[in-house]
């Protein structure tokens, strides 16, 4: 496999960390070796994991402005099976400093990753909720992009100015970057609006939307609090077996499009742009 995938959307609320530290579990239980990169100064991902972010002396902040090695930082989490970069709120600082910095600044995580790729099969990023400098790192570094997104009318808001970046980030310095999929979380099928808002992204854009569904799920929205990923928490709940199912289509569309020889699909651009007018 050995991919990195960034975990993004500049929309907050949708589900990015909990899918970011569920997924790496998960993944991890297919026997993949996995690294979770926490991206984003709120340091949920951290947390979510059972490290306390205030106790957090080197992480992803330190990694991008150069004070230790990716390696030096990332922590071996006793449960889960996965290992994980951490942060904390040092990240905005880190921000202001890689604006301040004219060469390279775009380009610092991928450099620092790029002696760990070939040890795990699979990086995930957890990007913060916005477009700024960190979500620009996680795209240079990334391979491929996953879109949480909630299946309600405003699910669009904020996915043409998302395509467009990657977009620019593709032509200019990660060509090879494209959107692994839209994932529709925290799912209510008793709710009309989330069934119709779920066709209506199908109709639009095909195969780019993981056939695979988040519900909206208890045991999912308490996992965070107990410091542990649902599949710890309870592997026989909706939401557990949800984010492993996620992880088998994710592994099962790679088999095909390697066996296949067939690039993975896109997400135009221009096309986002229109169909957001579509449905929202």
């Amino acid at each position: 496999m050995k991919r990195v995938i960034a975990i993004a959307n500049q929309k907050g609320g949708v589900g990015k960390t909990t899918t970011a530290v569920n997924l790496a579990a998960s993944l991890a239980a297919t026997q993949r070796r996995v690294l979770l990169v926490d991206l984003d100064p709120q340091g949920n991902a951290t947390m979510g994991c059972g490290v306390e972010k205030a106790g957090v002396e080197m992480g992803s902040c330190e990694v991008l402005l150069g004070e230790c090695t990716a390696e030096q930082a990332v922590v071996r989490l006793p449960q889960g099976g996965f290992d994980l970069l951490p942060a904390n709120q040092d990240l905005t600082s880190a921000e202001v400093r890689l604006l301040a910095t004219d060469e390279g600044r775009e380009s610092r995580l991928r450099d620092a990753l790029a002696p760990l790729r070939e040890r795990y099969e699979l990086i995930l990023i957890d990007c913060p909720p916005s477009l700024n400098m960190l979500t620009l790192n996680a795209l240079v570094a990334a391979d491929s992009v996953i879109v949480p997104m909630q299946c309600e009318y405003y699910a669009l808001e904020g996915l043409s100015a998302l395509t467009s970046t990657i977009e620019q980030v593709r032509e200019a310095v990660n060509p090879a970057l494209h959107i692994e999929g839209i994932l529709r979380t925290m799912f209510d099928p008793r709710a009309n609006l989330s069934t119709e808002v779920s066709l209506q992204l199908m109709e639009h854009f095909g195969d780019v939307v993981f056939r695979t569904v988040i519900p909206r799920n208890i045991r999912l929205a308490e996992a965070p609090s107990f410091g542990k990923p649902v599949l710890l928490h309870d592997k026989d709940s909706r939401g557990a077996l949800a984010y492993l199912a996620l992880a088998g289509e994710m592994i099962r569309r790679e088999e095909e499009q390697a066996s296949a020889g067939s690039r993975p699909a896109q997400l135009d651009a221009g096309v986002a742009a229109s169909d957001e007018e579509a449905v929202s």
